[in-house]
């Protein structure tokens, strides 16, 4: 034991004489504190260092391993198997038969292009393509401008506009079968029913149509049906579009003395053009491949002049038993979708801009 200037002592021991911990005739009040405090702020003094301290560390348990025997693929397995089974081989096993004969049952015979040359000398067919392409251009036209005038509606401040939301999309969620059948009655050819008799209450007899059953008609009455159900859909879409604009921008074009028509024309329209490109697409591609309203609504008639492309390539199969050549306009469809869509997509998005 060393000796210190005061009388103090020094040493490694903790007998009486040290200062490692109180007499046992003090108070254990305050002055207690500063040889409970390295224990408690969880710092430790190293040996022959008393003022130097070392904080406390938690062992390194290291990476967590994993059990090489099991890989991590291994679970997307099923989901792939089920994937290929309902969706790969029937869509590989379609592109083989479209150039068989095959009838839909026994066997068949590979016949090469002769379904698809069968194609382009159908006049059935041909007809079909052409009311496909003008039933698709009325459809995107028109449900997309109704869709965007009532988005422009329900996005203003006004106590219903929650309703309204309701009320316009609601149409969207019915069964298309659903819709072709009420349809069907608002467009009754009694004069005493549906539209027709509406147009007379108003003395609008003149206007009144065999609205499903002249062919002149008929195409356009389905675009109608198809435009009422879904503009309540693009609604949706131009209404998250419209509320991603950020308003700072329409002040600052307010400030600057912008009117109404210049604020959508200049800010509004140039940010929506993300919502336009998902709403063109879908359109455009549930156009190309209408069947349920036309089908339940006209059955292709009168005549050919409601046909498209996918009630040909239904009555092919499973009226007439051509199941090979139903597959080959079914193929000739799915190539025609594919290259409109990446066209109108690649030109879309070159004109998006973002706020």
């Amino acid at each position: 034991m060393n000796s210190l200037p005061g009388g103090a002592t020094s040493g490694t021991g903790t007998g009486s004489g040290s200062p490692a911990g109180p007499s046992a005739g003090s108070p254990a009040g305050p002055s207690a504190g500063p040889a409970a405090g390295p224990a408690a702020s969880g710092t430790v003094s190293r040996a022959g260092h008393p003022g130097r301290r070392r904080p406390l560390r938690l062992r390194d348990r290291g990476p967590v391993r994993r059990d090489p025997t099991v890989p991590p693929w291994i679970f997307v397995v099923p989901a792939l198997a089920v994937y290929a089974v309902v969706v790969l081989y029937p869509s590989l096993a379609g592109v083989g038969y479209a150039f068989t004969d095959w009838s839909g049952v026994g066997d068949f015979s590979f016949v090469g292009l002769d379904n698809f040359r069968t194609l382009l000398d159908d006049d059935r067919a041909l007809e079909s393509i052409g009311n496909t392409l003008l039933l698709t251009f009325a459809v995107v036209v028109v449900q997309n401008g109704i869709g965007l005038l009532l988005a422009l509606g329900v996005n203003a401040e006004i106590r219903s506009r929650s309703l309204l939301r309701v009320v316009f999309f609601a149409p969207a969620v019915v069964s298309p079968v659903m819709v072709a059948f009420l349809w069907k009655y608002v467009y009754n050819p009694d004069n005493g029913a549906g539209l027709n008799a509406v147009l007379g209450a108003v003395g609008l007899d003149g206007l009144r149509q065999d609205w499903l059953g002249d062919p002149s008609l008929a195409l356009w009455s389905v675009a109608a049906m198809v435009v009422w159900q879904y503009a309540g859909y693009s609604m949706v879409i131009f209404l998250a579009g419209l509320q991603g604009v950020p308003a700072e921008l329409h002040e600052a074009a307010r400030i600057d003395g912008a009117g109404t028509w210049q604020r959508f024309r200049h800010v509004t329209w140039p940010l929506l053009a993300p919502a336009l490109t998902i709403n063109l697409m879908l359109s455009t591609i549930g156009g190309l491949k209408l069947f349920d309203q036309v089908y339940a609504a006209t059955n292709g008639g009168p005549g050919t002049s409601s046909e498209t492309l996918s009630t040909v390539l239904y009555k092919e199969a499973f009226v007439f038993g051509k199941f090979g050549y139903s597959t080959a306009v079914a193929l000739v469809l799915a190539l025609f979708v594919a290259a409109v869509s990446l066209v109108q997509l690649r030109y879309l998005r070159a004109r998006e801009v973002t706020a």
